[in-house]
């Protein structure tokens, strides 16, 4: 049917099952199937496309498709227009699907639901991977999902995006995930994280969470948020000199994690701007929009202070500690922090989830009934090219 493999560690049983679909499809699917039935069947094939450019990420809808079509005692045609991690663009069919019309027909609401979500989801993390192809990324979305059928979606983007910007662009990507239903896209067996702020509030001091953590997990690296009591640049030396051996070794990381009402501590506009002046002079200069300019000196994690965070960690001698950078990175966020060369060596996001979710719809239209072309007006540019 095609020769997309499917993922090691996939679902046994699709989600809806082929009893459940006419539950969860559009009503005048299930209305024109039984038309069908009623007046004979023919063979189909559907185009299937996206109005915006994207990655691919098929595998998840494919794999999908394969099992309804084993529960219906029936097979599709996928033609494959484009492999997976390829760029597409807008209005070019990404895929051909031939199979009976009343075998078919009402699938379209749920294959499209586990298609262009994850494609658009794929293109974001891959731009940002292509924007800092040094940075090591880790997928931090499922929070954000609306269940677990879309954090399943959305770390599966994350990998396919990440994996064509590793590809093209011997970026280092996403090196993980938060969670362990998902950590095999990224060829892991488990999800990474260390601590959350609630850890913090618990122990009753970062440098005390950090204790914690290391007498819990002595063989892992350490990372500690550093936001929680508002002292970043104390808390993190803190924890630094706490742990100088792993400091040294470059096995000590502080996660820059600061919410959008308030500065890092020592910082306020004009420090903010100074800072900059030190480290990229002509950012202020070229900066095109308030966005950026609140990305560059603003609230929470901001360029400026990245660079503070440096300047601090190698002031008081500990230049191998890391620095890993969270809250509201999405690709235009990195795009900022790239071309100023912000000192991030990892970032951690869900932002990659589509941002305006009507981008995300993906389409399908008959274009062939029974061996004869045939498409709406106007979709002309779907029909197959001979």
């Amino acid at each position: 049917m095609t020769d997309t493999p499917a993922p090691e560690g996939s679902r046994p049983v699709p989600w809806p099952s082929d009893d459940q679909v006419s539950r969860w499809t559009d009503r005048y699917f299930v209305k024109t199937r039984l038309t069908i039935e009623r007046f004979g069947d023919m063979p189909v094939t559907y185009a299937v496309f996206m109005r915006r450019p994207v990655i691919c990420a098929p595998r998840l809808m494919v794999d999908w498709m394969q099992a309804i079509a084993a529960a219906r005692g029936v097979e599709f045609q996928i033609q494959m227009n484009y492999q997976e991690g390829d760029w597409i663009g807008a209005g070019e069919p990404i895929m051909y699907i031939t199979g009976p019309f009343s075998k078919l027909v009402d699938l379209e609401t749920l294959y499209l639901q586990k298609l262009g979500p994850v494609c658009v989801a794929a293109y974001n993390a891959f731009t940002m991977c292509m924007d800092l192809p040094r940075v090591a990324f880790l997928a931090m979305d499922a929070r954000h999902c609306a269940g677990t059928e879309m954090a399943e979606m959305m770390a599966y983007a994350a990998a396919v995006g990440s994996q064509a910007a590793q590809r093209e662009f011997g970026a280092v990507g996403f090196v993980g995930n938060a969670t362990d239903a998902t950590a095999h896209y990224f060829g892991n067996d488990r999800g990474l994280g260390t601590m959350p702020h609630a850890l913090i509030g618990y122990a009753g001091s970062t440098l005390r969470a950090a204790e914690m953590y290391v007498e819990a997990f002595p063989d892992q690296p350490l990372v500690v948020l550093v936001d929680y009591y508002g002292r970043e640049v104390t808390d993190a030396l803190a924890v630094c000199r706490r742990f100088p051996e792993l400091a040294e070794a470059g096995r000590v990381s502080v996660r820059l994690d600061t919410h959008g009402g308030r500065f890092v501590e020592g910082l306020d506009p004009q420090q903010s701007y100074a800072v900059l002046d030190r480290h990229a002079p002509l950012a202020i200069r070229r900066y095109r929009s308030d966005a950026d300019l609140r990305y560059l000196t603003g609230t929470g994690v901001s360029a400026a202070a990245i660079f503070h965070m440096r300047e601090k960690l190698d002031d008081a001698g500990f230049p191998g500690v890391r620095i890993v950078a969270s809250s509201g990175f999405d690709f235009f966020k990195c795009k900022v922090m790239a071309e100023i060369g912000a000192p991030i060596d990892t970032i951690g996001t869900g932002s990659f989830l589509p941002d305006r979710w009507r981008e995300s719809y993906a389409t399908a239209d008959i274009v062939d009934y029974d061996g004869v072309p045939s498409v709406k007006v106007g979709r002309e540019f779907l029909l197959r090219r001979k």
